[in-house]
């Protein structure tokens, strides 16, 4: 048994949220109404804390909290993208919420507390850890995405997403509770070394509901109903949000549940994450052909990105985790870069989300355009963007651990995919122009800037994030 400040020492960023939290929930409702911009710098720089902290603190692996909280390379790495895409989410929010007037001292605390589950979702080392985790990312999520609340629209978004997230956590919960029936542990490590003699069939239907629930959470087929309409009823920064931190942690523990918990039944979880892969990206790639909304066809495509990153998964091997968490740097970069365009889609103070506002945005805002235009080219894969190596490393993995029909299926419907990422493209540049867009802040700009320099640059020097992510990869291996 560890002492309690060895024990927070490992998990000191979620304490640093957690204290966080509370004091900025006093700071809130001791200065009132006025206290959201304080409450937001604040907020970003108790994020950016955490990730300091992450980045400098111990480099050793531990699992503490009696064995429910594991503290090593994957989690750091994972939790590092997770902030980076909370603290983002609030930079992309600040302009928004003021203009809208729905600026309340309220929404950094929840994104406090939603990333705080998240960091704790990452390095859940039992059933009862990820739960928790699980409940506290999603009671946040439910109340931002209907944060407008006199827009009908985030309204029906709230509660859609809060009626199908509890039927997820319902199938999670009694997944989880066959699980710990047959295997008698709910700790990770006990329940690998209780299903050592090959599985029990109760364990595989547990794991088929418990695999459901993360699914709603990655929103991947067949619990992806939810995504398109949240996604476009959700404010436009929150929308940004569930596309990126939540999406970070769903996929972390969905990897590190089968990996820990189940590598003695790899054959049983591989066929069911091969289904959910292959439907994803089917889905993704055809369901967005038809979409005028931006948003919702960010929805789609995330829904496909997410069923990329699985053929990673499947692979079951060292090069399989370092190209999922490969995939998802580069999809986080890439995803925050869109939604910053989108955040700046404005035209005499009112918000625009159709594609066909796109038209002609070259030349009335030519820099816009081309941080659109690469950011697309990106998310459709195409060489020398970052997008591209993402792919190709998920892809080659699937290739060594004898997936190639599955790695072929990928390619096939990134070519169908990239129809819609390059319809965008050929709005802004050749079409007739639509009335010109609002200035956007600076910070939205450089976040745009920012996003399009790293997925335009990673093949020039890919190597802190290929060493990260192989690093990543040693702790299953």
């Amino acid at each position: 048994m560890y002492p309690l400040s060895f024990s927070i020492a490992h998990a000191l960023p979620e304490t640093i949220l957690a204290v966080g939290a509370l004091l900025l929930i006093l700071v809130g409702a001791i200065r009132g109404e006025k206290s959201a911009p304080l409450v937001a710098e604040l907020a970003i720089g108790l994020l950016t804390l955490a990730l300091v902290v992450i980045f400098i603190g111990a480099k050793t692996t531990a699992t503490v909290f009696d064995g429910a909280f594991i503290d090593d390379q994957f989690a750091r790495y994972m939790k590092a993208l997770v902030l980076i895409g909370s603290i983002v989410t609030l930079i992309l929010s600040r302009d928004f919420l003021r203009r809208e007037n729905i600026d309340q001292f309220e929404f950094p605390v929840l994104v406090m507390l939603s990333t705080l589950g998240m960091l704790m979702l990452t390095s859940a080392n039992s059933l009862i850890s990820l739960y928790l985790g699980l409940e506290l990312m999603s009671l946040a999520l439910y109340v931002v995405a209907s944060f407008h609340r006199d827009n009908l629209k985030a309204s029906e978004a709230g509660l859609k997403y809060f009626v199908l997230g509890a039927l997820s956590s319902g199938m999670l919960l009694y997944g989880a509770s066959l699980i710990y029936g047959y295997a008698g542990s709910v700790s990770f490590p006990g329940i690998a070394a209780a299903l050592k003699s090959g599985p029990a069939i109760g364990v595989v239907f547990g794991l088929v509901f418990l695999l459901a629930g993360l699914a709603f959470k990655m929103s991947t087929v067949p619990f992806h109903m939810w995504t398109p309409d949240v996604y476009e009823g959700a404010p436009t920064p929150v929308t940004a949000f569930f596309a990126s931190a939540p999406k970070m942690a769903a996929v972390a523990i969905t990897l590190r549940t089968v990996m820990v918990a189940f590598p003695n039944i790899t054959h049983e979880w591989r066929q069911i994450v091969m289904f959910i892969s292959v439907a994803s990206m089917a889905l993704g790639s055809f369901a967005a052909i038809g979409q005028t909304n931006i948003k919702r066809l960010m929805a789609y495509s995330s829904i496909g990105h997410m069923g990329f990153a699985l053929v990673g998964l499947a692979a079951a091997n060292a090069a399989g985790v370092e190209g999922v968490a490969i995939y998802l740097a580069i999809y986080l970069v890439t995803t925050l870069g869109v939604f910053a365009a989108i955040v700046a889609m404005r035209v005499q103070g009112r918000s625009v989300e159709n594609i066909s506002d796109l038209a002609g945005l070259s030349r009335t805002d030519g820099w816009m355009a081309f941080f659109m235009a690469m950011l697309m080219f990106s998310l459709a894969g195409i060489p020398p963007m970052a997008g591209f190596f993402a792919k190709y490393y998920a892809f080659l993995a699937a290739v060594q651990a004898g997936l190639t029909p599955l790695a072929v299926i990928g390619v096939l419907l990134s070519t169908v995919a990239a129809f819609y990422y390059l319809r965008i493209v050929k709005v802004m540049y050749f079409d007739e122009a639509a009335p010109a867009f609002d200035r956007a802040p600076f910070a939205v700009r450089a976040v745009c800037a920012v996003a399009t320099a790293l997925v335009f640059c990673f093949w020039v020097y890919p190597a802190p994030i290929v060493e990260a992510a192989t690093n990543a990869a040693r702790a299953f291996f």
